[in-house]
């Protein structure tokens, strides 16, 4: 497993915000530099396999698109993330946490907030955020699940290193991640590639994945 060093945590912190933010909303409202092969090559790797690896297939990718017109490559990506997670009819692939939680075989959750949802808002307040909730999202959304974690690594770098303090904010990030969006992003993703498995946002939560793990 990968040692991360304490300047590592603040390009981690950009790094899940940046994806953080390119789940919340569709390209034609944020960042179009998810097209350019040379961002991603830029992209910290944090000498990971899996970082890496999730790399190498958004350069690839990015690389195909780079004979598209520079509208219309936004536009099939924001297509995507409209018929993922707004539809309609519904999203193909609901970004809340609460969807994804144990239920009896056969049923299925249709009701949108639930625990992660009421847990996620704790967290948030307990740190005074809130949500403007312009977009109407829950508060358990990937997209701010890893902002939120975006925030905690924040802490870390700016922590004296081998403090009491340093070690608990480690602690936070290890435990946030394997209580919120480590333990459901796998099924997330898996519905994700059922209905784009070649797309931009099945590549995004290939290389959250590979983030998080770097904090398990």
């Amino acid at each position: 497993m990968v040692q991360l060093l304490q300047d590592d945590f603040d390009l981690l912190a950009d790094a899940y915000a940046f994806i953080g933010n390119s789940l919340l909303k569709p390209m034609s409202m944020t960042e179009a530099v998810g097209l350019d092969a040379a961002f991603w090559e830029a992209f910290p790797d944090f000498e990971d396999e899996g970082v890496s690896a999730a790399k190498e297939e958004f350069i690839k990718w990015a690389d195909t698109q780079a004979d598209k017109d520079s509208g219309q490559a936004v536009e099939d990506v924001s297509v995507e993330y409209t018929r993922l997670f707004i539809g309609p009819p519904s999203p193909a692939a609901a970004p809340w946490e609460t969807m994804y939680g144990e239920v009896p075989d056969g049923e299925k959750i249709t009701v949108g907030f639930g625990a992660p949802t009421f847990q996620m808002r704790q967290l948030l307040r307990a740190r005074g955020f809130e949500l403007s909730n312009e977009n109407h999202q829950y508060e358990d959304h990937i997209g701010i699940e890893l902002l939120y974690l975006s925030e905690l690594c924040r802490d870390i770098a700016k922590a004296d290193e081998g403090s009491s303090e340093y070690d608990e904010a480690l602690l936070r990030v290890k435990r946030f991640v394997a209580e919120h969006p480590l333990k459901w992003i796998g099924d997330l993703k898996e519905n994700v590639a059922a209905a784009f498995p070649d797309g931009y946002i099945v590549r995004l939560l290939t290389l959250a994945t590979a983030c998080l793990k770097l904090n398990a």
